[in-house]
């Protein structure tokens, strides 16, 4: 992780829309957008909301031995969260970036509800492509609301070969979004009002046929889905390391700065199990 190259981006709100009702797609554009083309749509980035009033964004240094944001003034910190940019064009200098509008109870969410056009946002991520999700026959897609970007972008790549199945929890009947793909994929859609109090993503990946060759899955979700998720693919049906992909986006009650050590510990653990 040490001595990559890194994007910063400092970019302004263009517009925005509801794709459902509790999910805010916001476009964002500046002189930047053109650096964020040579990274690949659906890996992970961060976004920087600065404090009320600033017209700025002030970047902070990540220090790669310790794993943590080096200190920043207080009156200058921008909150930091980790999301997903979900498309980009050239032409309109634009990249996109969805939110899930649960209410005021996080800095992300509360920015998407209120932002207006003109409205800065910071970018940070590792310049240069990736491989985004493992190749196989068979994907098992797995998600909460706040893991539909990376799997949209996946589905949208999938080849007319391929066949699986995607399971995704979102708030309500409401919030189901049409999701496109070439391969034969089962949707299954679970809702669920109250996130923060528990999930039904496991269990319904218990209750499934999984494939047995050339598979790949990929979750990602709120903690405790992921880790029962994880210990069940891998100790019970014997899936490898290669064939899955868990990562947690946040943990039930924990901001995510608050949560990311054990977030990180935990997929660091998965990769030796």
């Amino acid at each position: 992780m040490k001595n990559f190259k890194a994007i910063q981006a400092e970019l302004k709100v263009s517009r925005k829309e509801y794709i459902t009702p509790h999910y805010i797609r916001i476009f964002l554009t500046g002189e930047q957008v053109s650096l964020i083309a040579n990274t690949t749509v659906g890996v992970n980035n961060k976004i920087l909301i600065p404090p009320k009033g600033f017209k700025q964004i002030h970047f902070p240094e990540f220090d790669y031995d310790a794993m943590i944001w080096k200190p920043q003034p207080e009156e200058t910190r921008p909150s930091i969260r980790t999301y997903t940019h979900r498309g980009i064009d050239l032409e309109k200098n634009e990249i996109w970036i969805d939110f899930v509008a649960h209410g005021d109870e996080g800095p992300a969410s509360a920015w998407a509800l209120e932002c207006k056009e003109g409205d800065l946002l910071g970018v940070l991520m590792k310049d240069g492509k990736t491989e985004l999700y493992g190749k196989a026959e068979n994907y098992l897609l797995v998600a909460d609301a706040t893991g539909i970007p990376v799997l949209a972008t996946i589905l949208e790549d999938l080849p007319n070969t391929a066949k699986g199945t995607c399971i995704i929890e979102v708030h309500g009947k409401e919030d189901k979004q049409h999701l496109e793909t070439l391969a034969d994929i089962h949707f299954i859609w679970l809702y669920n009002e109250h996130p923060q109090q528990g999930s039904q993503l496991a269990e319904i990946v218990k209750q499934q046929i999984l494939p047995e060759t050339s598979r790949s899955g990929y979750v990602a979700a709120e903690f405790s889905s992921v880790k029962e998720i994880r210990s069940y693919l891998r100790k019970e049906k014997h899936w490898k390391q290669e064939e899955l992909y868990a990562y947690s986006y946040w943990k039930s009650g924990v901001a995510e700065d608050k949560s990311a050590g054990e977030r990180h510990k935990e997929n660091a653990e998965s990769k030796v199990e």
